[in-house]
């Protein structure tokens, strides 16, 4: 567990308030909900922006490092988040973006968590669409199977198209400078080959009782994950007795939590959030 992890579990256990629980995805880090913390901290709850494991601190440190992140799976990722849950005192909200998603959505397969939102969820294991406009999202990753074990980042051009296509340049450039970093090759490997594995890590249970309300938010515009794959996921997980749901924002793309229209996400996830915990 990291320090910064320590403390806001630490913090959050203290307030007596429900913990809300961010994951982020690749190419980011858990600061990246910086601006999402105060807006769920102001509504009631107890925000905690979780790291991954190997995790750097700063944006210049992950750039300077990506060793420290290379190799790691989603298993392993999964594993590390569904460790610090079970330190906090009470279940939490769990909100994912993008491979965050996904690990919300197995996260809450294994009952860890009272309500999630999975925004722009990466694919698990039986959504079986996988659109060409995904593919080139994640070529830089996955083309070389070497890259399995390495942590890659995106140039600003690959970012602008997977990332920040329905932004301005201006916006695109910004979010890039201060947000991106490199990547472990690993989850959208096992994501892209999941229905073609059997024991993929890639996989959640979309049937436990016990997997709780669940909202999958999809951005039209989303060239890494685009409608096609944010409602299979919905398929998927709609077989369970929780309540599913799921809602396109329009005009928005794989950015939608980190533009400049972030808190009308925010705020679609916290509507949801009230109504359970």
């Amino acid at each position: 567990m990291s320090v910064t992890d320590a403390e806001q579990i630490d913090r959050a256990n203290a307030s007596g308030r429900t913990p809300v629980v961010f994951v982020h995805g690749l190419w980011m880090l858990a600061s990246s909900w910086d601006h999402w913390l105060p807006h769920f901290e102001a509504a009631g709850y107890a925000p905690v922006a979780l790291t991954w494991p190997g995790e750097a601190a700063t944006v210049a440190e992950a750039r300077a490092h990506p060793e420290a992140i290379a190799g790691k799976t989603v298993g392993q990722v999964a594993d590390h988040l569904a460790g610090l849950l079970n330190t906090l005192d009470r279940k939490p909200a769990v909100i994912g973006h993008s491979v965050g998603g996904m690990l919300t959505q197995i996260l809450a397969g294994r009952g860890l968590s009272a309500v999630s939102v999975a925004i722009d969820p990466a694919p698990f294991r039986g959504v079986l669409a996988l659109p060409v406009s995904t593919l080139r999202s994640l070529i830089p990753m996955i083309a070389n199977p070497a890259n399995r074990k390495r942590a890659k980042p995106l140039t600003y051009e690959q970012f602008r198209y997977a990332y920040a296509n329905a932004v301005s340049e201006e916006e695109a450039r910004a979010i890039y400078d201060r947000y991106a970093v490199p990547a472990p090759c690993a989850p959208p490997m096992q994501a892209a080959m999941a229905n073609l594995n059997p024991r993929t890590e890639a996989k959640a249970d979309c049937r436990t009782p016990q997997r709780g309300p669940l909202l999958i938010v999809s951005g039209s515009h989303d060239n890494a994950v685009p409608w096609a794959l944010a409602n299979g996921a919905y398929k998927r997980q709609k077989r369970n007795t929780s309540v599913t749901e799921v809602t396109e924002l329009h005009g928005r793309d794989h950015a939608l939590t980190l533009d400049s229209r972030w808190k009308e996400v925010a705020d679609l996830a916290l509507a949801f959030v009230r109504r359970f915990v």
